[in-house]
């Protein structure tokens, strides 16, 4: 039988169930597995070859449709006090996620990609 595409895999309904929560600068980055692992559960995702962070960009119908996503972004990012790269234009704009305290990935970023995601769809 032929997976739905459209149906959240149990991976990415399980980062949308989770919070961020805090880290301290004692804990380590995700190894490269476990980022490529969530990677492949959050549509247009990608990480540079350091896996460092990880970027999407997203594109619009006007001005208006952009700024009222990263306002809502902007919104969400508050809520989970994890606060994402913004640059945009016109009709698009590119967020990056990175755990500055840790010089690289934790699950926060995979959490707000995932929500990021899903404000994207509605």
């Amino acid at each position: 039988m032929e997976k739905n595409m459209s149906e959240p895999t149990a991976t990415l309904q399980n980062l949308l169930a989770q919070n961020c929560s805090e880290i301290s600068p004692q804990d380590k980055p995700l190894i490269i597995p476990s980022i490529e692992s969530s990677l492949s559960h959050l549509q247009g995702w990608d990480a540079p070859l350091n896996y460092a962070s990880i970027k999407r960009t997203f594109n619009f119908k006007n001005y208006y449709q952009t700024v009222a996503f990263i306002n809502a972004v902007t919104y969400l990012a508050q809520k989970q006090n994890h606060h994402p790269t913004i640059c945009f234009g016109y009709n698009h704009c590119e967020i990056t996620l990175c755990t500055h305290d840790i010089k690289g990935l934790s699950n926060n970023d995979m959490i707000m990609a995932a929500k990021i995601n899903a404000l994207y769809a509605d």
